[in-house]
């Protein structure tokens, strides 16, 4: 039996295409800026989404990472909504790296409460003073939801009023534009600073992109650099980063609608799912026993992941049409069973 794999979007493979480009790639030595390919990769990122300039980096986290060392003094806070990535799923990092606060939000579907956003900062002095407003887009714990383009203008308004750096974690901010109908550029625009993956959705193997303006670029490299992220002949992975902004993003639209599928699927057998918050390419359904639960799944050949009370499940191009179906028949077969 073929395992319907629906844990992330992030377990996609490199395309036959993306393969060629990988091997053979024109390299150089990216810490010394002569790598062309690597070159090619930031130079389209910057013009695709609007910024003045782009860093290639081996992870989310570390272009996260980098961007609060870029942004914050020791012992200032970073406002995010709740459950954001920097704060909930980056081991402590901005504490550790940064010495940086983080304080969340309330964000219901992953939009923060802007009133309660203006009553998070803090100007000091006798508190720590608030020096990043971040934003995540598409939100992932709160199920893959997409802030709207009114609610990211007022953030961003709220944040030249009080004259502080922003920054878009956007791992899946392509997902977000595809919901929205917009140019991912739209979504990027106002923010100092934005994250991108090219591993999540966009079928790269490895890799992200942070956006950013170019008089930080050199402090960026640097830090990426003390990070261990300097990388060599980095071409061969930004080859595919390549292939996964120009070709990833038209995929997204069939990943979306194969989890909207799912998650009325899902619904039928009986499994608590809420269906304002399948807008992109996840869906969460609450279960008493995610682990037993999980278990079961595996045993009928269906692989998701258990976040907090809730089971996962992600869709991604390397999924058939025709395995959302057959996942759903192995669910309902899930349910049926007894606990190993």
């Amino acid at each position: 039996m073929r395992p319907i794999d629906l844990r992330s979007d992030t377990l996609t493979r490199p395309t036959p295409a993306m393969r060629r480009a990988m091997a053979e790639a024109e390299v150089g030595d990216d810490v010394y800026g002569e790598d062309p390919t690597v070159n090619r990769l930031e130079a389209l990122a910057a013009e695709m989404l609007g910024l003045e300039s782009a860093l290639f980096l081996p992870t989310g986290t570390m272009a996260n990472q980098v961007a609060l060392l870029l942004h914050l003094p020791r012992g200032a806070e970073v406002v995010v909504p709740e459950g954001a990535h920097l704060y909930e799923y980056e081991l402590g990092a901005p504490a550790l790296l940064a010495g940086a606060l983080v304080r969340p939000v309330p964000a219901p579907y992953g939009v923060p409460d802007l009133e309660a956003l203006q009553g998070a900062l803090r100007p000091g002095p006798f508190q720590a003073p608030t020096g990043l407003l971040a934003l995540e887009n598409t939100h992932n714990l709160a199920g893959g939801t997409v802030v709207p383009l009114e609610v990211q203008e007022a953030f961003l308004r709220l944040a030249q009023a009080h004259r502080l750096p922003t920054h878009l974690d956007g791992a899946r901010l392509f997902n977000a534009a595809t919901f929205l109908g917009v140019e991912a550029a739209r979504l990027a625009r106002g923010f100092t600073t934005v994250t991108v993956s090219l591993s999540k959705g966009l079928g790269a193997p490895v890799g992200s992109l942070l956006l950013l303006p170019k008089a930080l670029l050199p402090e960026a490299r640097r830090y990426r650099k003390l990070l261990g992220g300097g990388w060599r002949q980095a071409g061969v992975l930004a080859a595919a980063g390549l292939l996964a902004l120009t070709e990833g993003p038209k995929h997204l639209e069939r990943d979306h609608a194969l989890a909207r599928t799912l998650a009325q699927g899902l619904l039928r057998l009986g499994l608590e799912v809420d269906p304002q918050a399948v807008q992109t390419n996840m869906v969460y359904a609450r279960v008493k026993d995610p682990q037993g639960f999980l278990a079961r799944l595996r045993a009928q050949g269906v692989l998701a992941g258990a976040v907090g009370g809730r089971v996962r499940f992600v869709t991604h191009r390397d999924l058939r049409d025709e395995e959302i179906p057959e996942a759903l028949r192995r669910v309902e077969a899930a349910l049926q069973a007894k606990a190993p």
